[in-house]
């Protein structure tokens, strides 16, 4: 498999995981250490794990059922450092309401001993047209 593929892989992970409200395996996905940064649409900056992982917890506690559809714009990836653009579409049912919402999506990801972390996670809700 290539970096790249590999990359790519590790992205299909992460929403695998938030698809399935699967905590563990989120937490297999994310770089465990200090720095990492996750925005959720609409929501202020969370740094370190130790902070992120409660708002997926929350998420996954709150919501009924999650599908997610995603469309990659951009992929770069340069040394052990690379980032996936791409747009959010999400089903959610919470308490009992459908709600369909899109985003534009950044994922920045660092490979440590051969394997890709997302260290950033950034979500922006985009307008309905």
């Amino acid at each position: 498999m290539t970096a790249e593929q590999e990359l790519l892989a590790t992205n299909t992970a992460f929403y695998r995981a938030f698809e399935k409200k699967d905590l563990e395996a989120m937490a297999s996905v994310w770089s465990q250490g200090i720095s990492s940064v996750c925005i959720h649409p609409g929501r202020e900056a969370l740094r370190g794990w130790e902070n992120i992982q409660p708002s997926w917890q929350k998420i996954f506690h709150n919501t009924a059922y999650l599908e997610i559809e995603t469309s990659i714009i951009a992929t770069e990836l340069s040394g052990d450092l690379a980032y996936v653009v791409l747009v959010e579409k999400v089903l959610q049912v919470a308490q009992r309401r459908r709600l369909e919402a899109r985003s534009m999506a950044t994922n920045i990801f660092e490979q440590m001993g051969g394997k890709w972390y997302l260290v950033h996670h950034h979500g922006s809700p985009l307008a309905n047209e």
